[in-house]
């Protein structure tokens, strides 16, 4: 709509130096007019008193009056553009609402600014932003996103925009600070600071996106863990399952057996005693009726009769004699204690068959976490011998030549007191697996070593000291290198050794591959460090040892 205040131009009513509308208007000698405060300001930090639009120079300085009349036709312009305001803010504007910054300019109901100004501190909405955006001078000022708090941007101490950093105190500064307390800083513009800690900003979000990314990889990977803890977990209650029913059917069918021996024995014995009673009771019937002629004839009165029938009476029928007769049956003779042991040998293959079976399922699972191991040259005893490859090493008897020098050779990476050698690589986490040829040895300790071990000095070869393993000498002397150590009972001697690790699980357990059987376990065990696996060849004392340790491919088909 036509508006009166558009009749007048705004930039007749515009002061050249806050390049606002005037606020108490004065009027300098030269004839031109500025606000009170700009002008009063502009020759305070000068030491010329001159006339910023004609640069005419006072020498003494003016007596300021505001000019009354100028101000009057000021302020009429001003309510002129406020009322043409207000008319277009209730036609095209909405008030801000709350978390939003409003105009500073707006009276009454303020609007929902559009942009704030650094260089007047304020902040307008888009009506009153239009001088910003037409006035030349305004057009120079810096614009941004509406914020609050604008006179947190200046500077406490000289009342000027903070528009530099200083690296040195890493504080946003003004230029005046800049030429006095930070004079001999680096300081730079904030837009080149905030564009380096915008590239710094970036490299932390992508760390973060990374960290994110591992952190979601970690709980598939969890997720994952629980999942084949939960398999194997329904594996070994299938497996207990079947093997605690292979156990309760031996026993089921020992018991039966059992039972059905006694029942026949009992049977027999009844058929015996069921024979035996037959013939009792028919030898009482033969006996009554002797009884009963003996008494007939004891009372006749025919002497004749019975003198002749006396010796047929006096001559006995044959009878049996029963006094060593008798009826039992074996029951009390250890039937049960035999039924029992038979039992117990039943069972004990059984059980035997179960470990065996559990003890394959077992090593088929932990054959997952193979792992690749060579050998360590830098560890190994000058008696030692390295093959190439570094899967293999044996006792050579004699000092070797070694590669490295004389400083190198006392490293102390180096076993010196002990046939020994540690793996490569080491293991701080997780599972691993190996498995090395034995055969053909007459002594060698096989196991696992903390990276601290001492090697230069005669140690008690324990977990105290650092070391988890297994020692064999002989045909059948075996060892589990605890404090004491215990002495193990192998059914066969092993070719191959198989050592297995649980970091987190604190297991080290050994295993015969081909027998598919468990050696021995060393469990709750501690580890602190990184682990090593370790080989000790052992030397010629207890006959010719020089077969190799072989470090070998898991077959995962075995």
């Amino acid at each position: 709509m036509a508006s009166s205040s558009r009749l007048l131009s705004e930039e007749q009513f515009q002061c050249s130096i806050c390049l606002d509308v005037f606020t108490e208007p004065v009027s300098t000698p030269c004839g031109h007019n500025f606000c009170k405060v700009c002008i009063s300001g502009y020759w305070d930090t000068t030491d010329l008193c001159q006339c910023p639009m004609c640069k005419r120079t006072f020498y003494t300085r003016p007596e300021l009056k505001t000019n009354t009349a100028f101000r009057d036709v000021v302020d009429h312009f001003k309510m002129i553009r406020i009322r043409d305001t207000d008319e277009i803010r209730d036609t095209d504007e909405s008030p801000a609402e709350a978390g939003e910054v409003s105009c500073d300019v707006c009276t009454g109901t303020r609007l929902k600014a559009l942009k704030s100004c650094l260089e007047c501190l304020t902040s307008f909405c888009e009506t009153h932003l239009q001088p910003h955006q037409r006035v030349t001078g305004l057009k120079r000022h810096k614009l941004i996103d509406p914020v609050e708090n604008l006179e947190d941007r200046m500077c406490k101490k000289h009342d000027r925009l903070l528009e530099l950093f200083c690296r040195t105190d890493q504080t946003c500064v003004c230029q005046f600070c800049i030429e006095t307390d930070h004079k001999t800083h680096h300081a730079v513009p904030l837009e080149e600071e905030c564009g380096e800690r915008k590239v710094q900003l970036g490299k932390m979000e992508r760390q973060i996106r990374q960290m994110i990314q591992e952190r979601l990889e970690k709980v598939q990977e969890v997720k994952h863990s629980v999942e084949l803890n939960k398999r194997d977990a329904e594996r070994e209650i299938a497996d207990s399952l079947q093997v605690f029913s292979d156990l309760m059917d031996s026993i089921q069918k020992s018991q039966a057996e059992f039972i059905e021996v006694v029942e026949e024995k009992q049977k027999a014995a009844e058929n015996r005693a069921d024979g035996l009673i037959k013939q009792l009771k028919q030898e009482m019937t033969e006996l009554q009726k002797r009884s009963t002629e003996l008494e007939q004839h004891s009372h006749t009165e025919d002497h004749l009769l019975l003198l002749q029938t006396f010796p047929s009476l006096c001559t006995p029928k044959h009878t049996k004699d029963w006094s060593e007769v008798s009826v039992h049956s074996d029951m009390c003779l250890g039937g049960l204690r035999r039924a029992v042991s038979e039992l117990e040998q039943t069972l004990q293959e059984e059980l035997e068959r179960a470990v065996k079976r559990l003890c394959d399922v077992e090593l088929k699972t932990i054959q997952q976490w193979s792992a690749h191991v060579t050998l360590d040259p830098d560890t190994a005893h000058p008696f030692l011998i390295l093959s190439r490859d570094r899967k293999q090493v044996r006792y050579g008897g004699t000092r070797q030549k070694l590669p490295d020098n004389a400083k190198k050779f006392y490293n102390p990476e180096r076993f010196l007191n002990h046939l020994s050698v540690l793996g490569k690589d080491s293991f701080s986490s997780g599972r691993f697996y190996y498995e090395v040829q034995v055969k053909g040895k007459a002594e060698w300790l096989l196991g696992v070593a903390r990276e601290s071990i001492n090697r230069k000095h005669d140690i008690n070869m324990s977990p105290f000291d650092g070391l988890w393993t297994v020692y064999m000498r002989g045909e059948d002397i075996y060892e589990a290198y605890t404090s004491p150590p215990v002495p193990l009972s192998l059914r066969e001697k092993p070719q191959k050794v198989g050592v297995f690790v649980d970091y987190e699980g604190g297991l080290v357990s050994f295993y015969n591959v081909k027998a598919r059987a468990h050696i021995y376990s060393f469990i709750g065990c501690t580890f602190t460090e990184k682990l090593h696996p370790y080989f000790n060849t052992c030397d010629n004392e207890l006959g010719p040892n020089l077969a190799p340790f072989v470090i070998c491919p898991v077959n995962h088909t075995d």
